[in-house]
């Protein structure tokens, strides 16, 4: 069986990276979303709430999948992550050749430091190429409409913290 870690912040989670999970349990049978948590950062949504969007989101998106997907927290190396989790792959999205160009550098490093996991990168798709967690925090911050940037889910939890 295959596992994949598919590692980000997910703060919050995005179409775009509902996009890449979708790819990804094509390619693997297994998925651990590993949350990356860092002490300096305050997120919006903590830990547990962030696994239990990711968790409903892709429940509502791909019901049959549900099982096939666990949600970690991870605060040091990536490939620790992985290798603690069983998995022999990484997942990585692709935007545009900015994400190619920092995340072929990272694969490398990554691959220097664990020979044994490959790096899979899984295109965005048109969509939600121009969606970032860090736009759409901002954007419902300052109380725009972020309707076709999250899932529904995600929606409801960003409207929830903004009172709207």
């Amino acid at each position: 069986m295959t596992t994949a870690l598919y590692p980000g912040s997910f703060d919050p989670m995005t179409n775009g990276h509902l996009d890449i999970l979708v790819q990804a349990l094509n390619v693997a049978e297994k998925v651990v979303v590993a949350i990356g948590i860092h002490p300096g950062k305050v997120p919006t949504f903590s830990f547990d709430e962030r696994a239990e969007l990711i968790r409903t989101s892709l429940i509502e998106a791909l019901p049959e999948k549900g099982g096939n997907i666990s949600v970690v927290s991870f605060s040091g190396l990536v490939v620790d992550a992985a290798r603690a989790h069983g998995a022999s792959v990484l997942i990585r999205g692709l935007r545009d050749g900015t994400d190619f160009d920092y995340e072929m550098q990272m694969a490398a490093m990554n691959r220097k430091m664990a020979p044994d996991i490959q790096t899979l990168f899984l295109p965005a798709g048109t969509a939600s190429r121009p969606i970032t967690a860090t736009l759409v925090r901002q954007i419902a911050a300052m109380g725009g409409d972020v309707t076709d940037f999250v899932p529904a889910p995600i929606l409801k939890a960003l409207n929830e913290k903004h009172k709207r």
